[in-house]
């Protein structure tokens, strides 16, 4: 079945329509027709067109003002408007072509040139809406490509990231609630914190468990020790942080760049004196700065090889009163506002 382009003629003659109309007439034009700028405003706005042949003068709204109007509207702007006048007047088609008129004819109309004018811009308007039609087809269809191929990187990180976490835990039990803990922590000071994006915290979330990875390089006989370490057996545990750099150096993967951060950044201290780097205040990134809370708020409050646990009341006066050199003094207030949330956690001793 051929496709019928509709048109609106806009003429306050009703003879000039007549005239318009049967010059056009053929199997592939529908009419239709206003007899007045403000009756063209009515039309359209129920029925869209292919073209619109649109008289210059007219009483009331006039074709300028109509033609303005449907360029303002995001609807039909796109529709071609050729200006019909009855004189060449060189000014009035300049205003039409700025006011974004494809074309004009005059008056009285040559049947040849109307029609090749008309064909002319309903075939090439045809030609666009099929162009920007097929533009958003490929455009989604890229976007949908590219967010199957980013939720696919996105699950295949998520698993490496589950078998480092499998491999920590799988050392003790005790190992892998603590491991459970500090990311549970993490969770909860990273949500009060308030100014990371749900998708920050879900990347925190995800990473935090891999705070201590480089502690798989780390000889077992040192980590498991009981009593206090040498020097040099420290200075081997101290290691780990660079460890875990090296571990994830080449990934550019959202989550696994965010696991270095958290393992190579968590022993950092706020005024400058911890290590790897030696970073100080901001420079040590927030989910470095949340994790260290998380991890020594954990390990103080559960039994250690060389130290019994503390009271939970003890730990938090630990972290508070290093605020600012140990600890970030804003993430510190966060904690102490909300001690109990905390408390739970620590008393709860269930892996999470």
């Amino acid at each position: 079945m051929q496709h019928k382009y509709e048109i609106l003629i806009v003429d306050d003659i009703s003879e000039n329509i007549k005239v318009a109309i049967s010059i056009l007439k053929n199997e592939n034009y529908n009419f239709s027709y206003a007899l007045s700028g403000e009756q063209a405003v009515e039309v359209l706005k129920s029925k869209r067109f292919d073209l619109i042949l649109l008289d210059v003068m007219m009483p009331g709204i006039d074709g300028f003002q109509l033609c303005e109007m449907i360029k303002n509207s995001p609807t039909i702007r796109d529709t071609p408007v050729i200006f019909v006048t009855a004189k060449v007047d060189v000014e009035s088609i300049e205003r039409g072509f700025k006011l974004g008129a494809v074309d004009y004819v005059t008056k009285p109309y040559r049947s040849a040139e109307l029609r090749s004018r008309v064909a002319n811009h309903v075939e090439l308007y045809s030609y666009r809406k099929k162009l920007k039609k097929d533009n958003l087809k490929l455009a989604h269809e890229v976007k949908t490509v590219k967010s199957n191929y980013v939720t696919s990187l996105e699950l295949i990180e998520k698993e490496i990231i589950s078998m480092f976490s499998a491999i920590m835990e799988s050392e003790s039990v005790e190992t892998a609630c603590h491991i459970s803990r500090v990311a549970n922590i993490s969770k909860q000071l990273g949500r009060l914190e308030s100014h990371l994006s749900p998708e920050e915290l879900n990347t925190l979330c995800l990473t935090a468990p891999l705070y201590d990875i480089g502690k798989i390089l780390i000889d077992g006989s040192i980590l498991r020790k009981k009593g206090p370490l040498t020097d040099d057996e420290f200075a081997s545990i101290k290691n780990h942080p660079t460890h875990a750099a090296n571990i994830f150096e080449k990934s550019e993967q959202k989550l696994i760049k965010a696991a270095k951060i958290i393992a190579h950044q968590h022993h950092e201290n706020y005024d400058g004196s911890g290590y790897p780097q030696g970073l100080k205040g901001d420079e040590i990134h927030i989910y470095a700065r949340i994790v260290a809370i998380a991890d020594v708020l954990d390990t103080v409050t559960h039994d250690r090889t060389y130290e019994e646990a503390w009271s939970f009341e003890k730990a938090a006066k630990y972290i508070i009163d290093l605020s600012g050199t140990k600890f970030d003094p804003r993430l510190v207030k966060i904690f102490h506002d909300h001690l109990e949330v905390f408390k739970e956690i620590i008393e709860d001793g269930v892996c999470k």
